[in-house]
């Protein structure tokens, strides 16, 4: 009977921890103008990146990725209160990348590639970045960013489809 009462409660005990980090997988819990950056850790977890403007406030990234379809913006005011939060994967965040911007810019835009979505191609000189996101169709798609490797500029973007294997099946978001 005690070992029974014993693997209860260790099943309570990892279900209650699923769905609470289910909860702040998008800082769905927190609330603008009141919940503090301590509260914004604790929800969503340690950030990926993060930039502190001259004047105190702070950005914060929370890449979901390498399967998940979203990266998350956290800004912070310089009192460490939370002003918004942003998915930013999305056709309106990638349409401000242009030729010509660096990657500092690209990564404060969309926030850190996930490992294995960083390459370099050495025939053309070329790192591309990688992001998988949801396209307006509801699929998986990835929006690339190309870098000439020498300066660290932004060549060109595109955007496909997210084929899996030689099915060409393009997996639906929200599977």
């Amino acid at each position: 009977m005690c070992a029974l009462a014993f693997f209860r409660r260790g099943v309570l005990v990892c279900l209650i921890t699923v769905l609470s980090a289910c909860a702040g997988y998008s800082g769905s819990d927190l609330v603008p103008g009141r919940s503090t950056r301590l509260e914004l850790v604790a929800s969503m977890g340690v950030p990926a990146m993060s930039w502190k403007a001259p004047d105190g406030r702070e950005q914060l990234a929370y890449p979901r990725g390498p399967a998940g379809t979203q990266t998350f913006m956290a800004y912070l005011t310089a009192a460490g209160v939370l002003e918004r939060i942003e998915a930013v994967l999305d056709v309106e965040h990638f349409a401000q990348i242009r030729a010509g911007s660096d990657m500092a810019e690209v990564l404060r835009l969309l926030g850190p590639v996930t490992s294995g979505n960083d390459v370099y191609f050495k025939a053309r000189d070329e790192r591309v970045w990688s992001w998988l996101f949801c396209d307006g169709f509801s699929r998986e798609a990835y929006f690339d960013v190309l870098f000439d490797a020498a300066t660290g500029l932004v060549r060109s973007t595109e955007h496909r489809p997210n084929y899996l294997g030689w099915s060409g099946v393009v997996p639906s978001c929200g599977r």
